[in-house]
């Protein structure tokens, strides 16, 4: 008689769901919103979890034809920072399925 069988059983159920954990984390992100401004909020980016640019609003006042360089950076540095939002949100959340291990590129 095989001796540890139980505990490989165990194991593989608890991988199992695990993936499925995490398969419905991932999801969940897609409809989570994170919001980057710039600018004192004069421009702000709405993405969700997946990383999806949902809404860009540019405040009126902040639309100077005779400078549309700063315009646009302000909604780069707004996408920035929704976009390094939207990581910490990955880590905070898929975080605790990867406790303790060290996989390169998983999220």
């Amino acid at each position: 008689m095989m001796r540890g069988g139980g505990n490989m059983n165990n194991m593989m159920k608890q991988m199992q769901k695990m993936q499925k954990d995490m398969a419905k984390a991932q999801e969940e992100l897609k409809e989570k919103r994170v919001e980057g401004t710039a600018g004192g909020g004069m421009v702000t980016v709405i993405t969700n979890g997946h990383k999806e640019i949902l809404e860009v609003n540019i405040k009126e006042e902040v639309v100077d034809p005779d400078d549309v360089e700063m315009l646009q950076d302000l909604v780069l540095a707004a996408t920035n920072d929704a976009l390094k939002k939207v990581d910490e949100l990955v880590n905070q959340d898929m975080g605790k399925f990867t406790k303790g291990l060290n996989i390169p590129g998983l999220f």
